[in-house]
C-alpha cells in the first residue's frame, strides 16, 4: 500500500497534563490559578452521573458565583444543544469565565471544548463544523476524563450532530484542545463493565482504521502503534478493571487522541457515525457493532476484537438493523458516505466503487 501525506503539517498537542492515581485534587487549583480581576468565575460543565455526589462542583473548586452545569449524557452532543447552552452562559453572565472545566466522559468534553469556542468566536455551533473554521483561541479549558478510550482529552475536535442537517461532524480545529488536563485513573472505578469496554474500545479502533489507512505519517503511526498494544494488554488481560490496567488504559486514550490528531479514520467511524444519527446509538457501541460486521475490511482486528469480547464476558447490542424500511435504508446511507476523508483514507477516492449502496445496506443488516 502507498503511504500518502496527511497534509497535516503542524499539530497542538495538549499543553500541559497531570497523570496518577488522586491527581483530580488538583483541579482546584488549576482553577483558582487562572482567576482574576477581570475574569472571577468560572464554568464547571459536569457529566450528570455526578448531580448525585453533592460535593463533585465544590471538590473541583467551584465557588458561589460560578456556573455548575450538568451535562446529560443520555444523547449525544448536537450543534442546537451546545448552542443553547452558551445562550444560558449568555444570560447569566458568565460569558467571560476565567476557564471552562469539562468533568466526565466523551459527552461532556466534547461539550467543554465546544463552549470554549464559541464564547470567543460567536455565531452558532454548526458555523464551526468542518476543519479548521474556528478562528480566534477559545476560553482557557481544562479537561478532566472519567471514562478511557473517546481520546476527547487530547484531540482537536469535538463531534456533534445537527439535528436539521443530520450531519455529525467535529469542531475540528487547534484552537479545540484542552490547555490542561488531568488524567487520573481512579475516576474510572465506578464505570459500569459494559460501558468501560466499548469506549475503551474506541481507542483501539481509532488506531487500528489509522493504521490501515493511506494517509499516514511516522509520529501517527507511532502513537498508534502504543494505543493498539496497550489496548491489547487491557482487554486480553485477565480483569481489564483492575487498578494497573485502567491506569494503562487511560494512557491509551490519550495516545489514541494524540494519533488520530496526525492522521485519519477508517470505514468503521462512517457506519458508527450513521447508526448514531439514524438510530441515536452512542458512538462508542456503535464503533463496536459495527467492527463486529466488519471482518472483510479489518479482518485481524476483527479476530481479535471477538478474542477480547470473550475474554471480558462482553455483551454487545444484536439486530440493531433489523427490518428496515426503504427510508431507513436511504438514511442510512446517506449518513455513511458524507465522511469522504476517512472513507477516502481507508478505500481510496473512488470507495464508492467498493461501498456500492447495496454493499452498505448489506453491512448494516449484519449489525
Amino acid at each position: 500500500m502507498t503511504i500518502l501525506d496527511t497534509g497535516i503539517k503542524i499539530v497542538r498537542n495538549v499543553g500541559r497534563f497531570t497523570f496518577g492515581q488522586g491527581a483530580v485534587s488538583g483541579v482546584k487549583d488549576l482553577v483558582a490559578s487562572r482567576r482574576t480581576d477581570d475574569h472571577k468565575h468560572a464554568v464547571f460543565l459536569i457529566d450528570d452521573y455526578f448531580q448525585k455526589i453533592t460535593d463533585t462542583a465544590s471538590s473541583l473548586g467551584a465557588l458561589p458565583g460560578d456556573s455548575v452545569q450538568f451535562v446529560g449524557t443520555v444523547d449525544e452532543p448536537t450543534t442546537q444543544g451546545i448552542d443553547a447552552l452558551v445562550a444560558k452562559l449568555h444570560g447569566s453572565g458568565h460569558d467571560k469565565p476565567a476557564t471552562v472545566v469539562g468533568f466526565g466522559g466523551g459527552i461532556t468534553l466534547d461539550t467543554a471544548k465546544a463552549v470554549s469556542n464559541l464564547l470567543t468566536n460567536g455565531g452558532r455551533a454548526a458555523d464551526y463544523q468542518g476543519w479548521d473554521l474556528v478562528r480566534v483561541a477559545g476560553v482557557h479549558k481544562i479537561g478532566v476524563p472519567t471514562i478511557s478510550g473517546t481520546g476527547s482529552e487530547a484531540t482537536r475536535t469535538c463531534v456533534m450532530t445537527n439535528l436539521d442537517t443530520g450531519l455529525k461532524l467535529g469542531m475540528n480545529s487547534d484552537f479545540t484542545v484542552f490547555d490542561h488536563v488531568v488524567l487520573d485513573p481512579s475516576l474510572t472505578k465506578s464505570v459500569p463493565r459494559n460501558q468501560y469496554f466499548y469506549t475503551g474500545m474506541d481507542a483501539y479502533i481509532h488506531c487500528i482504521e489509522a493504521l490501515a489507512g493511506s494517509y499516514r505519517n511516522a509520529i501517527g503511526d507511532a502513537y498508534s502503534r502504543e494505543t493498539v498494544n496497550l489496548c491489547r494488554k487491557v482487554f486480553l488481560g485477565d480483569d481489564m478493571m483492575n487498578d494497573e490496567l485502567r491506569s494503562d488504559l487511560m494512557v491509551a486514550s490519550y495516545l489514541g487522541g494524540c494519533a488520530i490528531a496526525t492522521s485519519y479514520v477508517g470505514v468503521v467511524h462512517p457506519f458508527s457515525a450513521a447508526l448514531s444519527v439514524v438510530f441515536g446509538l452512542h458512538h462508542c457501541v456503535a464503533n463496536c457493532i459495527v467492527l463486529n460486521a466488519m471482518q472483510d475490511f479489518y479482518p485481524g482486528a476483527h479476530a481479535e476484537f471477538r478474542k477480547m469480547i470473550e475474554k471480558q464476558k462482553v455483551t454487545l447490542p444484536k439486530n440493531v438493523c433489523a427490518n428496515l424500511t426503504d427510508q431507513l435504508r436511504t438514511d442510512l446511507i446517506a449518513a455513511t458516505i458524507k465522511h469522504e476523508k476517512p472513507l477516502t483514507n481507508a478505500l481510496g477516492e473512488n470507495f464508492r466503487a467498493t461501498l456500492t449502496d447495496a454493499r452498505i445496506i448489506s453491512l448494516f443488516e449484519k449489525m
